[in-house]
């Protein structure tokens, strides 16, 4: 069965890849890709749907089983079906799921869109289920790897976004205040617009309380959906 699917996305990928279904993804991304262009992700997405509506056993064990075997296989797209398929069986994760996803980051995703497909995907969502496994990404704040530091705010972004965690959030800000890597700060720019919505005074007060330390990329992106007039306040120096 796993060869069959191996076999199957490949035929797929192969019939759909033409111009008009391809992209220059180089634009999205400051470091050089060794391969900048590539299939558009609805294409993508109707490739995993099409496929895994043929699979038979929808089990949680056995689609995270075939989501290893297609990152450890290390073919060009198969990242983005793991990633999906872990996502449609999210109803039944639980907490022991963690050390799985946690490994998927660590070893497998090297690019923002990677992190972010996986942690407002599978990961978020297992964080949303379990709330108190949010103090095992606060870990990831002190990591070496950049991927791993814009993990530990984007993975809060599904519960936030459900009025969870917001206590978290502040202090997963407070650990990547002033990372410098803007893909880290852009992470967690995004984290608290997203908690902005939900908690909308408490954010900004944060912001007005750090922004003379906060990098100007991670305040713009916090403040982007407030009022123009608090947007310009948040900005003075």
């Amino acid at each position: 069965m796993s060869v069959d699917i191996i076999k199957k996305l490949k035929a797929e990928i192969k019939k759909q890849d033409k111009p008009s279904n391809r992209i220059n993804y180089q634009q999205f991304h400051k470091e050089k890709l060794k391969e900048p262009t590539g299939l558009k992700a609805p294409v993508l997405r109707k490739i995993s749907n099409e496929i895994y509506r043929g699979i038979d056993d929808k089990s949680k064990k056995n689609i995270l089983k075939i989501g290893d075997m297609l990152l450890e296989d290390g073919t060009r797209y198969f990242l983005f079906f793991a990633f999906e398929w872990a996502g449609k069986v999210k109803k039944d994760f639980e907490k022991n799921d963690f050390p799985r996803f946690e490994r998927w980051l660590k070893k497998y995703v090297n690019n923002w869109g990677a992190c972010d497909h996986l942690c407002t995907g599978p990961l978020g969502h297992l964080v949303l289920l379990y709330p108190e496994l949010s103090a095992k990404t606060k870990k990831w704040t002190t990591s070496k790897n950049l991927w791993l530091r814009r993990a530990a705010a984007v993975s809060l972004i599904v519960p936030v976004r459900n009025k969870l965690l917001l206590d978290e959030v502040f202090q997963t800000a407070d650990n990547l205040l002033s990372d410098s890597e803007d893909l880290v700060q852009k992470g967690y720019g995004w984290m608290l617009k997203v908690a902005g919505d939900r908690y909308p005074d408490e954010v900004f007060d944060y912001v007005m309380k750090n922004k003379a330390i906060m990098p100007r990329t991670a305040l713009r992106y916090a403040i982007e959906k407030y009022p123009l007039a608090k947007r310009k306040q948040a900005m003075v120096k």
